[in-house]
């Protein structure tokens, strides 16, 4: 719009919004298949001659890059996309909704329940030894069985051997674990815990996704209904 005075209403162009368009235009490389994960950006003077910017500002763009675990600068050697560009970012939108424990929970569901059924078609004979040992020293264990329990979960994520989802299951894992910590661990409970794993187990093994889909349901509804008795019980006692 133009004033009275015939002056032109334009606002000055701030630094952080060059910053953020080099950004986008750097995300937009690995988007547009220009570039890929692990592969290395060109130097900072190929840059700055492309993005017609200052040094300042394609530094703090980098910088920024690298917080949220984009990119990763080596001495000498250069800057480069990450392997697993999604990590990062997904912990810091998780670190934001702390405190939706019901999103979270959602996602948990959303995320196993497609694993799950994609493990079942490329499982490895090593993978379920390894998901066996895990139920038996589960089993042994006396007192605190969370770090059991997860990396139950995350044997079956990665085996279902995609990229994406590795770079999302251990920040969601993480944060659940956090959330979960409120409830007190009991005997009855990790009973519970060892025969609905027990029953995953086994259908996995069987490579049935349809019977592996439900088995993983049952288990991660009856944690995900524990979770939320607790929280209410915490809500009213407040």
């Amino acid at each position: 719009m133009q004033k009275a005075d015939g002056q032109l209403d334009i606002k000055s162009v701030k630094r952080d919004t060059l910053s953020n368009q080099v950004i986008d235009q750097i995300i937009h490389l690995l988007i547009s298949g220009q570039l890929n994960p692990g592969d290395k950006l060109p130097t900072e003077m190929d840059l700055l001659d492309r993005f017609k910017v200052s040094r300042p500002v394609l530094r703090e763009a980098i910088s920024s890059l690298e917080t949220i675990g984009i990119v990763r600068r080596k001495t000498r050697e250069g800057t480069y996309f990450t392997n697993k560009i999604w990590s990062k970012p997904f912990e810091i939108m998780l670190s934001l909704s702390a405190g939706n424990i019901q999103s979270i929970a959602e996602t948990r569901m959303s995320q196993e329940l497609g694993l799950v059924a994609l493990a079942a078609e490329k499982i490895t004979d090593n993978d379920l030894m390894r998901l066996r040992e895990n139920i038996e020293l589960m089993e042994r264990q006396e007192g605190d069985y969370r770090e059991i329990d997860k990396e139950f979960h995350r044997i079956i994520a990665f085996s279902a051997s995609n990229s994406i989802t590795e770079g999302i299951i251990d920040p969601l894992l993480n944060m659940f674990d956090k959330m979960f910590s409120i409830i007190p661990s009991a005997d009855k409970d990790k009973n519970i815990t060892v025969e609905q794993h027990k029953q995953i187990y086994h259908a996995l093994e069987k490579r049935d996704p349809i019977e592996s889909y439900q088995c993983m349901y049952r288990h991660l509804d009856h944690v995900r209904k524990r979770l939320f008795a607790r929280v209410h019980a915490e809500n009213k006692n407040n």
